[in-house]
């Protein structure tokens, strides 16, 4: 799936609708966006759920490394 979009005034652009529905981007929902070499990377910013927050929680550990890597979509 190849798709194109223009960067407009303010450097904003329009996520394609295939790309959209295909990972269930939705309003508000947050990109994550990386460089690997030449090439962009852009991933959904998943929500976390009570279900994953208690796990986290459950399997113990240092929270504050565990808070930066949910932050960071790690966990």
């Amino acid at each position: 799936m190849i798709s194109r979009t223009k960067v407009s005034r303010g450097n904003l652009t329009v996520v394609p609708k295939d790309v959209r529905k295909t990972l269930g981007v939705r309003q508000g929902d947050v990109l994550e966006w990386s460089l690997d070499g030449e090439r962009v990377i852009v991933k959904p910013r998943r929500r976390r759920t009570v279900d994953d927050i208690t796990a986290i929680i459950a399997v113990g550990g240092d929270a504050v490394r565990d808070k930066k890597r949910a932050q960071q979509g790690d966990l």
